[in-house]
């Protein structure tokens, strides 16, 4: 029987090719989305797997689709890859802009991962790995809440890696530098890359996932608690 995962936000760039990555390591992959439920459709009728939509900041709705969900088996790895901006430069931040960011990270992290961590207790197998950002590390102009969301990220998995070692179950994050994604086309010229990033070049989401699939391998067993950078050298 193969292993399930779930990967959340699996309809954006970074979210896709984890999943066909996934899928192409063997897991059924469960893919989620929000707003895009139809593109997570059909990203999951091309990996033969299954689409699931709500707003993971809503817990009722989380605990239901995700029990829908465990209906089928248990979840072993979980991808905590949802998540938004909301720039701004902080004395001209909104305090939705905030709560927002900080919600979809930190109460999806808790309404995802919460019901499927039993299950995936019982298991005595598991890997859950988070999307996090270099901006956690090294800030970013206008991301006061976005680093502040991603760090938080890091700390919650640090703690739960201790709690969770002794169940098999390992907890880390992926930290991602410039990605070339659609959402970040334009966002910086080439000379501006070859500025920041050490390897002169943006990263792609193939490279995302490349580390999401090692962590989720028996292969990286022996990793927990840590914050795993793809961000071509620039932390």
């Amino acid at each position: 029987m193969r292993r399930r995962a779930l990967v959340t936000g699996g309809s954006g760039a970074i979210g896709s090719a984890i999943c066909r990555r996934l899928a192409a390591d063997g897991f059924e992959v469960v893919v989620h989305a929000n707003r895009n439920l139809e593109s997570a459709r059909q990203l999951a009728a091309d990996i033969d797997g299954s689409a699931v939509g709500f707003d993971v900041v809503d817990a009722r709705a989380s605990l239901a689709a995700l029990e829908s969900v465990l209906e089928a088996g248990p979840i072993q790895v979980l991808v905590n890859n949802a998540g938004v901006h909301d720039d701004a430069a902080f004395p001209g931040m909104q305090r939705e802009q905030w709560a927002r960011v900080i919600a979809v990270a930190i109460d999806g992290f808790y309404n995802v991962t919460h019901p499927l961590s039993l299950p995936m207790i019982r298991t005595r197998w598991g890997r859950i790995i988070s999307i996090t950002s270099v901006t956690a590390e090294i800030g970013n102009r206008g991301q006061t809440n976005y680093a502040a969301a991603k760090g938080a990220l890091h700390s919650i998995s640090r703690s739960l890696a201790r709690e969770l070692g002794s169940r098999g179950i390992t907890v880390n994050c992926v930290s991602p530098g410039l990605i070339d994604t659609a959402m970040s086309a334009g966002a910086f010229d080439a000379d501006a890359i070859k500025r920041f990033v050490p390897l002169q070049r943006a990263g792609t989401a193939d490279e995302v996932a490349d580390a999401v699939s090692f962590l989720a391998s028996d292969a990286a067993s022996y990793i927990t608690g840590q914050i795993l950078p793809v961000n071509g050298g620039m932390a």
